[in-house]
Order: structure tokens, then sequence, then C-alpha cells
């Protein structure tokens, strides 16, 4: 492998050309046509039916320059139907195109739906994922990269290579009797075993060239666990972590949560032969492991010696990773104005929320819920209700702001907020296992983490000046994790666990950010290609 071969200098050679000479100046359209359908798949050694986009598993990688437009044309061949999400887009203006139940209608059987969107000041690494009826567990999901406009300095050389690492844990079970089980109130067994793009032990080979530095962007895709992401003999750069430049920190070995993405730098700087690329599973009773090659171009040596051992149930080890992880202040982000310009700390905060999350039984059966609230679908998306004022499908104030510690109960929750507002969330885990939350529409400032009780005496824990902006925190067994997030984004924002199966059992709401102005100015109007359906069957989106 030389510095890129020709089809990657091909595909920058027409991203810097269409940056320049694009439809629109710097942002040109990409479109893309997919193809949703079953197909058998053997990612642990086992036949299952997967879910594949235009024949892949997992899906196509997209690739984009900020504010680049995203025309992607999804055709569902399925037997079901089906919807696409795009983790870490902000879909600036535009809930419409998020791609979850209480946003978009879903895409029947042998229909189709085109997702118009726009990476809106973003750069960085993504991914994105089926959002219905589980089939997160079946596969369709795929990386996301985000690249810099070309006059816009990135804090780092040039890599050699790019690498998407898609990881995260896999059950041999189906995705529809997993869903069943959930369904009838019980819980899910536990993972089967670990993947890296698809694939299981030694099943992919990363091929580097001695002295050369490659990036590596790393997505937690899966649904249940936490992961610990290492490279034998090799150290790791840190340098973006969901469209935010960090402080270059190294680290051995790194702990990406579920729905967290990271990007760091590894130079081939060892002896020439092959070495393990490792991933295990974190704060689990078994510790599942699988690996990858990397392959020195020239090497003639395989791997050998034992598989490199990570950490396992450590907590403070992961929290002390956590809170060293920093904003790069003096680097550009996606416009040519360093990130630190942004001063988070100095702003007064109009509101503070607090999120508890609990496991109740509700009517028998296995349930999730945040500040006693166990979500539960409506019969149309939410975003359509509110839009045509149909009644009765959402209440808001269907969720409390703080914790009741009441009787639990079921809700198509909605929690009402003021665009402009600059809010505090605070995180508070009392349960034994390690929460993952991911707020749509927007990144936040990690503010704080800590062990017991939130107060506001925490607040002199909180760091005010570089902590990092991502849209996907961790939140440790009895703990607490807060963000300071500016309401800038209008629409319906889905908070949610990242935990597939707390998700789709109710631990989750909408936050419905409104302004009173009917403007292109705070948010787009309703597409003419919306889907309606539900009770906004019959209504009409616009001439």
């Amino acid at each position: 492998m030389r510095d890129c071969n020709r089809v990657l200098c091909s595909l920058i050679a027409l991203f810097l050309f269409l940056a320049v000479n694009g439809v629109h100046g710097d942002s040109p359209y990409r479109f893309y046509t997919w193809k949703i359908t079953y197909g058998d798949i053997y990612p642990l050694g086992v036949k299952q039916q997967g879910i594949l986009i235009n024949g892949q598993f997992p899906g196509p990688h997209i690739d984009a320059i900020t504010n680049d437009n995203l025309i992607i044309s999804v055709y569902n061949y399925l037997r079901e139907p089906f919807l696409i999400s795009w983790d870490g887009l902000q879909q600036r203006k535009n809930s419409w195109m998020d791609g979850l139940p209480g946003t978009t209608c879903p895409i029947p059987p042998g229909k189709s739906f085109t997702y118009v969107l726009q990476a809106k000041d973003q750069i960085g690494s993504h991914f994105y994922f089926p959002s219905l009826g589980f089939h997160k567990a079946a596969g369709a999901f795929g990386g996301i990269r985000i690249w810099s406009r070309p006059r816009i300095p990135v804090p780092f050389p040039p890599p050699a290579w790019d690498f998407i690492v898609l990881a995260g844990d896999w059950f041999k079970t189906n995705h529809y009797i997993l869903r069943r089980l959930l369904d009838s109130g019980r819980n899910l067994p536990s993972p089967d075993g670990l993947l890296i793009n698809g694939r299981g032990w030694n099943g992919n080979t990363f091929t580097v060239d001695q002295g050369r530095t490659y990036r590596f962007r790393i997505s937690n895709v899966g649904i249940a666990t936490s992961i610990n992401f290492r490279i034998q003999g090799h150290m790791m750069k840190l340098i973006e972590v969901e469209g935010s430049h960090t402080l270059q920190n190294s680290y051995a070995d790194l702990d990406i949560h579920l729905g967290q993405s990271y990007s760091v730098l590894v130079t081939a700087d060892q002896p020439v032969k092959d070495y393990y690329i490792v991933v295990s599973s974190r704060f689990t009773s078994r510790v599942l492991t699988t690996t990858s090659i990397l392959h020195y171009s020239n090497s003639k040596t395989g791997v050998s010696g034992p598989v490199p051992r990570g950490p396992t149930t450590q907590i403070n080890w992961s929290l002390n990773q956590a809170r060293s992880i920093r904003r790069n202040l003096t680097a550009s982000g996606p416009r040519p104005n360093p990130q630190g310009s942004y001063h988070y700390g100095m702003i007064k905060i109009s509101r503070t929320i607090t999120l508890a999350n609990s496991a109740p039984y509700i009517n028998g059966k296995q349930r999730y819920a945040i500040n006693s609230v166990s979500f539960i679908p409506g019969d149309t998306p939410l975003k359509l209700a509110d839009h045509f004022n149909i009644p009765g499908v959402f209440s808001l104030g269907s969720i409390p702001s703080s914790p009741t510690y009441g009787n639990p109960y079921l809700a198509t929750s909605v929690m009402p907020a003021n665009f402009r507002d600059f809010v505090e969330i605070v995180f508070q885990n009392w349960e034994e296992t390690v929460q993952s939350y991911h707020m749509n529409g927007y990144n936040f400032f990690v503010v704080g983490m800590d062990g017991g009780q939130w107060t506001p005496a925490s607040r002199g824990s909180y760091n005010l000046r570089d902590t990092v902006s991502r849209c996907t925190v961790q939140v440790y067994p009895r703990a607490w994790t807060a963000i300071f997030v500016a309401l800038d984004n209008v629409g319906m924002w889905n908070i949610r666990s990242e935990n597939w199966a707390r998700q789709y059992l109710g631990q989750q709401f909408y936050l419905r950010v409104y302004s009173p102005v009917n403007s292109w100015r705070d948010e787009y109007p309703i597409p003419k290609g919306a889907r309606l359906c539900g009770r906004a069957r019959g209504h009409r989106t616009r001439p």
C-alpha cells in the first residue's frame, strides 16, 4: 500500500473538485440508491437472516464534505416496515428526516423513501443504523465520514489511509426472535460474540506500510455492550470524537461505549510482522473478545503470542480515561475559527433537567423508564402530529423534568423546551450497569461525571473550559453525568438509551424544541415528499 490507492486518490480528488466547483458552490449534492433486502450472513459461523444494503453487510460507507447535501433513496424489499436513522448527523432545522418513528413514517414493504440530508457545519466520524423493529440486531448499519473542507486546517498531517472500524456485540439468534423475547416481557440473553466490520475472529486484515501513520475511525455499533479497542504493540493518538477535534493524548487502549465514535492515529512504527487488533467487552461477567489483523505490507510473519488483554470491570479506570478526553481549543472545527471560541462555561443556565433511568415491571412485564415513564410509540409520528395539530397522539409534559420516584407508567413521553434555551441535563444512574445516552439533533458539552448522587454542589467539579463536545455519553453505575446543550435546533428530538433492549422497552423520550416563529430561519417546512401515516393520512404536505 502507498499513500493512497487509485480508488481513494480518485475519491479525494473528486471531493476536492466538488467542494470548489459543485452545485451551490461548496455544497454539492451526492446521490445514493440503497436496496434493503434480507440475505444469509455468517458473522459468527452460524447462518442467519441479515438485513443487507445493496447486498452488503455491513452497509456501504457514506463519504461527504462539510455542508454536502446527501440524497439517499431507500427501497424497502423486506416484509416489514423499515427506517434508517443517522447517528451524529444533526439534521439542522430538519427533524423531518431524522429517521426515527417519532419523526418519520416507516417505509412500507415494497415502497421507497428519499432522505434529503445535509452535513451542515459538521465534520468527523459517525454511523447510520436501522431504527425499527430491532433491525439493528440484523445489520443495515454503516460508517459515515465527513471530511473537512479543503481550506479548513486540520490539526494533524494527512494520514496515509483512513480505515472505518464498526465494532460491537452480536447475537446468533435472529432479530425477530430477540424482538419476540422482549415483547413477551423477558430479558435478552448475553451476546454470543463480538464483530469487527461484520466478521468474527481474525476476519479482517488492515494493511499498513512501516513508518506511515493511519487513521482508524472506530464506532461501537452494538446493542448491549461497552467495548475496549486496542492494537498489539501500538499506541493510539486520539484526534477526534463525534465531530470534535481533541487534545492528541495517546492511549494503549480505549473504552468505547454503545453508540460512541472515536478517531485515532496509529503509526506503524514496530518491527515488521503482523499484530492483533483486539476488541473485548467491558463490564461483563463473561469477557467476549474478537480480533482483526494489522498486517505490515512486507511482513512474512503472522500474528503470534497471546492476544493482549484489556481492562474488564474496572470503573475508575474507565472514568479517569473519560475525564482525560479534552477538546482541542486551537483547532478549527467545520468553520475556519477555533473550536474553543464558543465559551460554554460562561453562559447562564436557563434550565436544569434531571433524568433517572430505572428498570421497572409494568403489567407484569420488564420495561425500562426515564423519570418513571416508559415510552410507548404513538400511532402517528410525533413530529407529524405536532405539525398538523392532531390531538390525542401525545401530551406535552407527559414526562417530568426531574425524577419523581413514583409508580412507573407507560406514556408517549414528550418534554417541552424553548428554542435558544441553554440547558443543563443531568443523567442519574442508580443501577449497577453502565448506561449510554444519545441525543439526536445536537452535540453537547460533557461537563462532569462522578459517582453517587448529583447535587448543585457537584457543579464545583465541572470542566467549564475544554470538555469534549459529542452526541453520545456514558453514565457509570451508581453515578451521574452532566452535560450542557444550547437548544439552537428546532424540532422533535429523541433522547434515548443506546442499549437497544432498553430503548425498545421504553428508556427514551422526545424533546420538543419549539419556536413560535413560523420561519425557514428557525425550521425548514415539511418536505414535499414526506410520507404521511397514522392519523396524518389525508393531510397535505405543501404545494
